[in-house]
């Protein structure tokens, strides 16, 4: 299964441009944000915040399982290679302490060889997206999985 690729916007008008696309429906989620990178955390956190939904930011994978179990979160962006822990380490644990009640888990990480994405699927992630991605595709995405 290919994914299409992302970008993030690179100028204020697609910054804009992102943020006015009313794409997710009226359902607000809560969703937790892991990943070390803080300037993209910090930009997909306001994305989500202006679409209305409510955003944790966590920079370390090892204070990932307890940011889920503090904000039960209905979905993790989760990149793979962080500190303390691994994505792909964080999404096996979370399966099994939720089994079908894991939220969904969104890879979004610059791994992006075969062999990353396989690990993704084994690990239980929903979706894998590499980086650079579309912010507006990703909000796009969400409902979908959601449902």
């Amino acid at each position: 299964m290919a994914d299409t690729a992302f970008s993030l916007p690179h100028n204020t008008r697609q910054m804009n441009a992102a943020r006015n696309l009313s794409l997710v429906s009226s359902h607000r989620l809560r969703v937790l944000i892991a990943d070390d990178e803080r300037d993209e955390v910090a930009t997909l956190a306001a994305l989500l915040m202006d679409e209305g939904h409510q955003v944790r930011e966590v920079y370390r994978g090892d204070t990932v399982l307890e940011q889920v179990r503090d904000f039960s979160p209905h979905v993790v962006l989760l990149d793979i290679g962080m500190p303390g822990m691994n994505g792909y380490v964080i999404a096996k644990r979370l399966h099994e302490e939720y089994g079908e009640r894991c939220p969904v888990l969104i890879a979004v990480t610059a791994w992006n060889k075969g062999t990353h994405r396989m690990y993704g699927k084994i690990a239980g992630f929903n979706k894998y997206i590499t980086k650079p991605y579309d912010p507006a595709a990703l909000l796009a995405l969400l409902p979908l999985l959601t449902r």
